[in-house]
C-alpha cells in the first residue's frame, strides 16, 4: 500500500495530472472507517476521536508531496473560514516521512488543525487512499459526501453542503 501510495504521488506531480472529485477512493454515500493512529508526539488515538461527532474535512498528506503543498493555502482558508463549524484533520501518511518530520512541517507552516500520524497505514487502508493531496469531507452523521485528489480542489462547496441545515 505504501508502494502504491507514493508510485501514484509521484506520478501525479511528475505528469501535472488531476484526477477531480469522486474519481478515486471511497465510495460517495458510505459511513466513514475508523482507524488507529498515532498524534505527532506518538500518542494513541483514531479518527473515531472526530469522526460522525461533527463535519470532518480530513487531508492524507505528506511533507514531499507538491500537490499537498498546492493545497495547503485552500485547506488554511476552508479551516479559518469553518474551522469552528467543522474538524480539520491532516493525516500524514508515513511514506518517506517520520512523525518528527511531519510535526516539524506543522509548526513550520503554521497548520493549526489537528494532525495525526498514520504510521501503520491503518487510515490510508481503511480509507482507500490513491494518493497523498487526497480530501474526503464526512458530514455530521461520518457519511463521506466528497472525496478529491490534487492541489487544487472545491473544498467550500462540499464544505457547504455537510453544513446546510
Amino acid at each position: 500500500m505504501k508502494m502504491r501510495i507514493l508510485a501514484l504521488a509521484l506520478l501525479f506531480s511528475a505528469h501535472g495530472s488531476r484526477l477531480s472529485a469522486q474519481d478515486l477512493g471511497l465510495e460517495i454515500g458510505s459511513i466513514a472507517p475508523s482507524a488507529a493512529l498515532e498524534t505527532l508526539d506518538g500518542k494513541p488515538t483514531d479518527l473515531n476521536t472526530w469522526v460522525g461527532k461533527q463535519p470532518v474535512v480530513m487531508e492524507f498528506w505528506a511533507t514531499w508531496c507538491p500537490n499537498c503543498v498546492e493545497l495547503e493555502p485552500t485547506m488554511k482558508a476552508m479551516f479559518a473560514k469553518y474551522g469552528k463549524q467543522v474538524a480539520f484533520v491532516g493525516v500524514a501518511v508515513s511514506v518517506n516521512q517520520s512523525a518528527e518530520r511531519a510535526k516539524l512541517y506543522v509548526e513550520k507552516h503554521a497548520l493549526g488543525w489537528h494532525q495525526v500520524f498514520d504510521r501503520r497505514g491503518n487510515a490510508t487502508s481503511a480509507y482507500d487512499v490513491p494518493a497523498t493531496s487526497y480530501v474526503v469531507v464526512l458530514d455530521k452523521a461520518g457519511k463521506i459526501v466528497y472525496t478529491g485528489l490534487g492541489g487544487k480542489q472545491d473544498l467550500e462547496t462540499a464544505i457547504k453542503k455537510v453544513l446546510a441545515p
